[in-house]
């Protein structure tokens, strides 16, 4: 077989495994990841990149690596999830660096942590001011979790004293590329010809509306595929 179908046969296998193996491992290893997650990640992006170009190394064996590498991060990912002393050393613990408005240079300097990124984090979560820090904390994902000191926080409606309103249900989305989504229909006790009503109101056919969803508050928002915008701001 020439040199570039393998390349072609063998990125495409290498794009089918990493997508099974994402989706074996959840949403985990692909949001804000932890010390394990970071590198679960760069092995299993680095068997899967020499899968896809490396013809000197055995297709069977990447492709058996690779499934290795994913029944181990499955595996300690269950264990991570049943005991917790495996979750604190495969994720790691919190790291207190603001204790009661008091920094800790000793725990920041465990983590190699500095004054500058300190406050470039601190400014990501609106604090501009050290003094109105109460507490803070670096988690296992490397992000900076900030309590404020009470004089600091926003207000909430049980501080001001004031009736709470009702809790409001999630938009639904009943229309997605001109077709409709019956399950949510059906999940929130809606019919198709009460939907066909609202459009006909609006004098819109089906084959004409792009996105639609029914709001919070029970409006009905409605896209279609041709926008009447007399200046579209990405018009070229």
């Amino acid at each position: 077989m020439p040199e570039h179908f393998e390349v072609i046969i063998r990125s495409i296998i290498a794009f089918g495994i990493l997508l099974i193996g994402t989706r074996v491992l959840g949403k985990q290893t692909i949001s804000q990841m932890t010390l394990f997650d970071f590198i679960a990640g760069i092995s299993l992006g680095a068997i899967t990149a020499n899968l896809a170009f490396n013809l000197a190394i055995d297709i069977h064996h990447l492709v058996l690596s690779y499934f290795i590498f994913v029944v181990i991060i499955f595996i300690t990912a269950y264990l991570s999830m049943k005991s917790r002393k495996a979750r604190k050393f495969l994720a790691g613990e919190p790291t207190v660096i603001i204790e009661e408005g008091k920094i800790l240079e000793g725990n920041m300097k465990k983590m190699r942590y500095t004054l500058d990124y300190l406050n470039q984090q601190l400014r990501e979560k609106d604090v501009f001011n050290i003094e109105e820090v109460s507490h803070a904390m670096v988690e296992p994902n490397g992000t900076l979790s900030v309590l404020k000191k009470p004089a600091f926080r926003n207000p909430t409606i049980k501080d001001l004293q004031l009736k709470a309103p009702k809790e409001q249900r999630l938009p639904i989305e009943l229309i997605m590329d001109a077709k409709i989504i019956k399950k949510n229909l059906e999940d929130h006790n809606l019919s198709e010809q009460w939907l066909d009503v609202e459009l006909r109101r609006r004098n819109v056919k089906l084959a004409d509306v792009m996105y639609a969803v029914l709001s919070s508050n029970g409006f009905l928002y409605l896209d279609y595929y041709n926008d009447v915008i007399s200046s579209p701001v990405d018009k070229e």
